[in-house]
């Protein structure tokens, strides 16, 4: 069981890929994509999903503060359902609100990154963990039994 970790915005989609136990999220790219041309990555993301050997994606879901689903929501269900379409794979959502935030204060904190740099790793990182808060929430039911 390999999963992809995805974190969808509007010009980039941060990928990370679990170890084949499910345990861990390792960050793989950035994939540049262009929402207004509809350009999605798709070529790029299946090429990953081969080389992987992916059996399920996991997409970060950006919920509103208040837990609705606003309209960058709506367009990563859109992405899932492109997914879902080309790969015939399982796509899972996980509430995704602050991982970009928490991403960038780990980078701050731990890494002294500048924001140039910041800016290059941010989406992959948010990847990993979009993918790790996953498989800590929905691994240990697997791994108990």
């Amino acid at each position: 069981m390999r999963l992809m970790g995805l974190d969808v915005g509007s010009r980039t989609v941060g990928v990370a890929v679990s170890d084949l136990l499910g345990w861990t999220a390792q960050g793989v790219e950035i994939v540049h994509i262009n929402e207004d041309k509809q350009e999605y990555g798709l070529d790029r993301i299946a090429q990953l999903v081969t080389q992987y050997e992916v059996t399920g994606f996991v997409l970060g879901l950006p919920k509103n503060m208040n837990n609705t689903l606003g309209p960058r929501a709506a367009k990563s269900q859109a992405y899932g359902e492109m997914l879902t379409q080309r790969f015939h794979l399982p796509v899972d959502f996980i509430d995704e609100r602050l991982t970009t935030v928490e991403a960038t204060r780990m980078l701050v904190e731990q890494a002294d990154a500048s924001r140039k740099k910041r800016k290059k790793v941010i989406d992959k990182l948010a990847a990993v963990l979009i993918l790790q808060n996953y498989l800590d929430a929905h691994g240990k039911l697997t791994r108990q039994g």
